[in-house]
């Protein structure tokens, strides 16, 4: 019986493997100001995958206003 794909695993291409491969994938908020009185305005949700093969993390931004 095959398993079943997790949720937050996608198979893509890896720069560093140069080949495809699984990938765990979630969505993260980074505070992007230095100033801590806007710091609480400035969260922003990044993509984060990282390849199951090799460990390489790639971040992208989500939004962007």
């Amino acid at each position: 019986m095959a398993s079943k794909p997790r949720m937050n695993e996608f198979t893509e291409t890896c720069e560093c493997c140069e080949r495809t491969t699984p990938h765990s994938v979630s969505v993260r908020l980074r505070t992007e100001s230095t100033k801590p009185d806007n710091a609480q305005f400035s969260r922003e949700p990044y993509r984060v995958a990282e390849c199951r093969v090799c460990g390489t993390v790639t971040e992208t931004r989500m939004n962007n206003a």
